[in-house]
């Protein structure tokens, strides 16, 4: 096995061990299924929805499905925890909507983008190795288990029949992030349809104040989620508010904003326009107010 298969069959093994070690938070609960643990259960049915989508992508060599099968993913498990449930109360029920609502509309969308790009290039060199390609499958497998571990907990645990003060304030941090995510998504499809923008760079509407618009209304809907869930966990379960903080360091200092940093430099480094538009534009949080000269639009 070559230096590179042995590096990425590393990061498998890594994967699929950071989610065998979520599966140890298990809530006071006596709930099973097919006499697993629910919690176990279902953190070992994301895992195996990867590797199924993997077999199926290796075969024909297509990425086409990775983004919507992880969608999908976020949406069936929350969906198997909540019907398995004996009693719902309101914080089951606005956990699973925000869950439903964020999956469908970002897994139908990546969805759509990648028909109509016809491909894409993360995936121009992983879907040729085995290894390399079964790396990014199993690391989907840890992004949602991690990403979506305070929702299993949370259903599984014991809590009131009522939302409290602290999930209400989740729920509007939650819209609040949604809406920035879906807004920040429709500019930058909107802005790449324009055939006039080809090659270049977005830098208005909310581009102009965060180069990673998107990635701050995700981390801020997850967040969200967190608070919403908060209220019912105990003990061991609290380990599930990891998720948010998860979303933060991978978007920011994982596979996210680093590798679209490095693209967009090598595109557009020596454009003076560009400079000024990344001196200016922080790379996430958004500034309040947009007092430069906006460049010449132009995207990643």
């Amino acid at each position: 096995m070559s230096s590179k298969n042995l590096g990425h069959l590393r990061l498998i093994i890594f994967f699929t061990a950071i989610i065998f070690l979520l599966s140890l938070i298990v809530p006071d609960t006596k709930l099973e299924i097919f006499d697993i643990n629910i919690l176990q259960f279902i953190l070992f049915y994301v895992w195996l929805v990867q590797i199924v989508g993997f077999i199926f992508a290796f075969i024909y060599q297509t990425e086409r499905y990775y983004d919507f099968i992880g969608s999908l993913t976020y949406s069936s498990s929350a969906l198997i925890v909540y019907f398995s449930l004996p009693t719902k109360t309101q914080t089951d029920n606005v956990l699973l909507i925000v869950v439903l609502i964020w999956s469908l509309r970002l897994g139908l969308f990546l969805f759509r983008r990648i028909l109509e790009d016809g491909h894409d290039t993360r995936f121009d060199k992983p879907k040729q190795s085995f290894f390399h390609f079964l790396q990014y499958w199993t690391g989907q497998a840890m992004w949602v288990s991690f990403t979506c571990i305070a929702v299993y907990v949370a259903m599984i645990s014991n809590e009131p029949n009522t939302l409290s003060p602290i999930s209400l304030i989740g729920v509007f941090i939650w819209i609040a992030g949604f809406i920035i995510e879906v807004i920040a998504d429709g500019q930058k499809r909107n802005f790449r349809k324009d055939l006039n923008n080809k090659g270049r760079y977005i830098s208005t509407g909310l581009w102009s104040r965060s180069r990673h618009p998107n990635y701050f209304g995700e981390i801020t809907l997850w967040t969200g989620v967190s608070l919403i869930a908060l209220t019912s966990l105990n003990g061991i379960g609290y380990v599930a508010l990891i998720s948010p903080f998860f979303v933060y360091a991978l978007l920011s200092k994982g596979s996210g904003i680093p590798l679209l940093e490095r693209s967009a430099d090598k595109r557009w480094g020596d454009e003076l326009d560009y400079e000024e538009y990344k001196k200016n534009t922080p790379v996430l949080f958004p500034k309040l107010f947009n007092n430069i000269k906006q460049p010449d639009s132009n995207s990643n």
